[in-house]
């Protein structure tokens, strides 16, 4: 049987009201003065709040993170996987607790159905360490994080961390650990502005030269390059971790920037000639470059356009804000850096990214 009729509710809102109603009386009375957490946190466009009635298509639905210490984990976690197999609801508010999974090795995900049986949910069962070193490939909660830790962390997954919601915490680690996580540190946070500002200068006057060279779609390419990189770094200026391409124009579109700057960068993608891209993206660079002189983190540079050296292409030169952040670095393992930045700065194939050890060997491998 499938799932039909049942009103739209948002992920984050359904989660609660399964640990509210379900849940939380279950472990109250099997498991009394049992100390846990119980949130909705990590994969899922819930998290970020972005869902809608589509994400219902796979693994969306009454779902739940329980966190336990990693000796009560051990001792009572599949007691309790079983208990609440058995006695969760098969529904709530209209959508199925069961989770359907997929026999298809190319689609590997659960779908809600309704079954008369005990209820393969989706509340899983984590200890913090544990669950920091899937996510993040951190050893401990506890640790003091030094600079390379926070390099080595994908913003996507620094977002699922410290997103969503936490409903009851008795634990206490799990809170700490998403105020820990819920923004860099100022060294690195004004490191990383200059590295993404460095980024934007290595390419910014390609978009004159491919269309000089009668490569218009080359012109367009690096354009969109550009465009995406601004979006990173007012995400960035605003203290936002930047999500992965799917919800990057909807993260973007929250900032109070966005009004302004999305006419400009939507020029810059859909013009068919230079001269118009080219002036889009320096309208679009002199509002950024002005967001960041606003930021108070720099003596203020000159945010006008201007040409490229000789070459009859206009720039922001944006290395000029790249040095300018770079000189307020204090920090000495920061400041022996190059200004390649934060892991998701340098790559942003998936699959590396959620890989925390090979992403994190990267990270040491800069010099």
């Amino acid at each position: 049987m499938t799932i039909s009729g049942a009103r739209f509710v948002p992920g984050i809102e359904l989660s609660r009201i399964l640990y509210e109603e379900a849940v939380q009386p279950i472990l109250r009375e099997a498991f009394p003065g049992l100390p846990y957490a119980a949130a909705r946190v990590g994969s899922g466009s819930e998290v970020l709040g972005f869902d809608s009635p589509r994400s219902a298509d796979h693994e969306w639905g009454p779902r739940l993170e329980l966190f336990l210490t990693a000796e009560d984990k051990a001792q009572h976690g599949e007691h309790i996987r079983r208990v609440l197999a058995e006695r969760l609801p098969k529904q709530v508010r209209g959508w199925p607790t069961h989770f359907q999974e997929s026999d298809d090795p190319l689609d590997p995900v659960g779908r809600m159905q309704v079954t008369d049986g005990p209820v393969n949910h989706r509340v899983g069962l984590y200890d913090v360490d544990a669950w920091l070193a899937n996510c993040l490939g951190l050893g401990s909660s506890e640790v003091e994080l030094g600079v390379r830790d926070w390099l080595a962390m994908p913003q996507q997954r620094l977002a699922e961390t410290t997103g969503g919601t936490v409903f009851h915490d008795g634990l206490g680690t799990l809170t700490d650990v998403r105020r820990r996580l819920s923004w860099y540190p100022e060294q690195v946070w004004r490191y990383l502005l200059a590295c993404q500002w460095q980024r934007i200068s290595q390419e910014e006057a390609f978009v004159g030269r491919c269309a000089e060279a009668g490569d218009d779609l080359g012109s367009a390419v690096v354009a969109a390059r550009l465009v995406r990189g601004l979006m990173h770094l007012c995400l960035l200026l605003e203290r936002q971790y930047a999500p992965y391409g799917k919800w990057l124009g909807s993260s973007f579109g929250r900032l109070p920037v966005a009004e302004s700057l999305g006419p400009m960068l939507r020029g810059a993608l859909a013009a068919t000639d230079y001269p118009v891209r080219e002036a889009h993206l320096c309208d679009a660079y002199e509002t950024v470059a002005s967001l960041q002189n606003a930021s108070g983190l720099i003596t203020p540079v000159d945010p006008g356009r201007r040409p490229y050296h000789a070459r009859p292409f206009l720039v922001l030169h944006a290395e000029r804000f790249a040095q300018a952040l770079a000189r307020t670095v204090s920090d000495p393992d920061l400041r022996a850096l190059p200004l390649v930045g934060s892991v998701d700065q340098w790559a942003d194939n998936t699959d590396l990214l959620n890989q925390p050890r090979a992403v994190r060997a990267a990270v040491q491998a800069v010099r």
